[in-house]
């Protein structure tokens, strides 16, 4: 059988996506939305060799984590959201006993990326797996779905966070567990510092440089992390949806955090 080829499509780049004078109210711009799924179109061929290299391939450790702490109950369903190329998505199907597990993601150059790896899985891990466009602030799932939804690095990509937060909220069941894996400020000075340096100078320009990108992405990247709900707001994020016992968990000296609630 031959191997899937992929079929993603070089996006028109003569205007970036994000330019200077908008990083500094990218939150606030309400061409948000279609401007990350441009940016997503534009760097999706290089984004896995981009996020191992300059997370030093820790990102691989924290979806495992991530996968580990939403407890997955065998015959249980999980929506990824936002899922890109379908890292998450994959990981719930090798570390948990998740019967059906769906990937979405606004962007289709993203999607197209994930269902090619997903061709390559062994039979038993890609039967349980499913990819869908959607967005993540009107989902196209019945109330009540998923016993899980997660989402990994994606949640502040979102034009409306909390609007988002009600959704996930709606297609989970009671007891479900929405997982949240976002970027954070470490709080041991030294390593602020450092982290501040690597991904507000250092990152922007090898991760650009590999992906040969003229979008804008990893300038908008780095900015939005800074830029978004502190640790705090999240867990105000979680309450203000309707969920309960939120806990969260610091990764890796507190360069990501890992969130999770539970719909009563």
């Amino acid at each position: 059988m031959p191997e899937p080829t992929l079929q993603t499509q070089t996006p028109d780049q003569q205007e970036p996506a994000w330019v200077d004078r908008e990083l500094d109210s990218l939150h606030e711009n309400s061409d948000k939305h279609e401007k990350v799924r441009a940016m997503f179109n534009a760097i999706a061929r290089s984004y896995d060799i981009n996020n191992r290299l300059h997370s030093l391939w820790r990102d691989e450790a924290w979806r495992k984590r991530a996968v580990l702490e939403a407890r997955v109950q065998p015959g249980e369903a999980v929506l990824d959201c936002a899922c890109g190329t379908g890292d998450l998505t994959q990981a719930f199907a090798r570390f948990s006993k998740a019967d059906h597990i769906v990937g979405s993601d606004y962007t289709p150059n993203m999607l197209e990326i994930a269902r090619h790896k997903r061709e390559k899985l062994h039979e038993q891990l890609k039967a349980r797996i499913e990819y869908q466009q959607a967005d993540a602030q009107q989902l196209p799932f019945e109330d009540e779905s998923f016993d899980v939804v997660a989402i990994a690095f994606g949640i502040r990509n979102v034009q409306d966070p909390d609007k988002a937060m009600r959704e996930f909220h709606r297609v989970l069941r009671p007891g479900g567990r929405l997982m949240i894996l976002e970027f954070g400020q470490p709080s041991f000075p030294p390593m602020r510092w450092f982290n501040n340096f690597y991904c507000g100078s250092i990152m922007p320009r090898t991760a650009t440089w590999i992906a040969r990108d003229t979008s804008g992405a990893y300038k908008y990247l780095p900015r939005s992390v800074t830029s978004f709900k502190t640790r705090d707001e999240m867990h105000q994020s979680y309450t203000e949806a309707g969920f309960q016992e939120v806990w969260s968990k610091p990764l890796t000296l507190g360069i990501c955090n890992l969130f999770r609630g539970i719909r009563p």
